[in-house]
């Protein structure tokens, strides 16, 4: 099983993640996983700066070369979407889980300012940085693509696009964004993904 990194979202932190890798490590105990921390600075940061973090953090840990497996959570999902794409992390990602990324925009970002908040900024419906994504959405073809929505969320909206525009799309029976990472059928279902045999 490859290494695991979890990617945190907005106003978030590694700990966010605590009851998932309960979860994992009770499945799977040998699982080797890395929470980093991503200092967005309550959305002050670009998203291309948080991206461009990743990659010494990977490699300090688990050098350049080792496969891994990658899971975002919320504005985590585009980071690592970033990542894989324009930082050559999809040469070395086996499977790319993403839960509630507003890959499509939300309407939540449509009226922040990005002289401001410009990480907040880049998740706007139509921004310049999902359309570059878009456009380089070929370099994901050889990473096995899960997203997960939560049709009813007020965080990205409409939930229904928190979908990578590839791979399968999965609903998942909760009420909210934050459900999505505690509730424990939530959890189940995306570590049910996480720790599929390939």
């Amino acid at each position: 099983m490859p290494p695991l990194v979890l990617l945190h979202g907005l106003w978030d932190t590694p700990r966010v993640f605590r009851r998932l890798e309960a979860e994992l490590r009770g499945r799977c105990p040998e699982l080797t996983l890395l929470a980093p921390h991503l200092p967005h600075r309550f959305g002050a940061v670009p998203l291309r700066q948080l991206a461009a973090s990743l990659a010494p953090l990977i490699n300090g840990r688990f050098g350049p070369h080792t496969p891994i497996d990658l899971l975002g959570f919320s504005m985590g999902g585009l980071v690592g979407r970033l990542w894989l794409q324009d930082h050559g992390g999809a040469a070395r990602c086996r499977r790319f889980v993403c839960l509630g990324s507003p890959m499509r925009g939300t309407l939540t970002a449509q009226l922040v300012p990005r002289a401001l908040l410009a990480g907040i900024a880049d998740m706007k419906l139509g921004s310049p940085l999902l359309r570059h994504l878009d456009a380089g959405t070929a370099r994901l073809q050889g990473v096995a693509c899960t997203s997960f929505y939560c049709p009813t969320e007020l965080t990205v909206v409409p939930g229904w696009r928190a979908v990578l525009p590839l791979g399968e799309r999965r609903a998942l029976p909760v009420w909210t964004h934050r459900q999505l990472i505690g509730h424990p059928r939530a959890l189940a279902a995306v570590a049910d993904v996480l720790l599929a045999p390939d």
